[in-house]
């Protein structure tokens, strides 16, 4: 049944089913008969009646390997502005304690790596296990010097 509002916009009755068979939704209520999906409660989410599925089609990707090492990457700016904000003296060596002390590296690292992101005003000692080129010509430039710890 169609009603015409004041407004011109057509209402359309709502189907409620399960109703009775007067109501053309009564009866299985729209779900044929028996079987999985006729009943209340059962969701088949990702079944794609018995074709792989696309989740087990698609080859995986990515692998996080076991042992892979903990290297903390921090850039010469983030030292630089630690240092003006004294929380790192520049006479002090800067090494990994020295960062996790002041909470600039987390306590999980047990390597670090210097990035070249940021400039470099004062003359720094330095203590790490790995640096990157554009570091080490800020360093140089500075008067700087650099120790590189080789571990195994």
């Amino acid at each position: 049944m169609i009603n015409l509002n004041t407004t011109n916009t057509i209402k359309k009755k709502k189907i409620r089913p399960g109703r009775g068979i007067g109501s053309g939704k009564g009866k299985t209520s729209g779900r044929g008969h028996k079987g999985q999906k006729s009943r209340s409660g059962v969701a088949i989410k990702s079944f794609e009646g018995g074709q792989m599925p696309l989740y087990r089609r698609l080859p995986k990707r990515g692998f996080n390997s076991i042992k892979k090492p903990e290297i903390a990457k921090v850039n010469i700016g983030k030292i630089q502005l630690s240092i003006d904000k004294n929380k790192i003296k520049s006479s002090e060596k800067i090494n990994l304690n020295l960062l996790k002390k002041i909470k600039l590296v987390s306590g999980k690292f047990n390597k670090i790596k210097i990035l070249g992101n940021g400039d470099l005003k004062d003359k720094i000692d330095m203590e790490v296990n790995f640096i990157s080129k554009s570091v080490k010509e800020k360093l140089e430039k500075t008067g700087s010097a650099i120790k590189i710890i080789k571990q195994k």
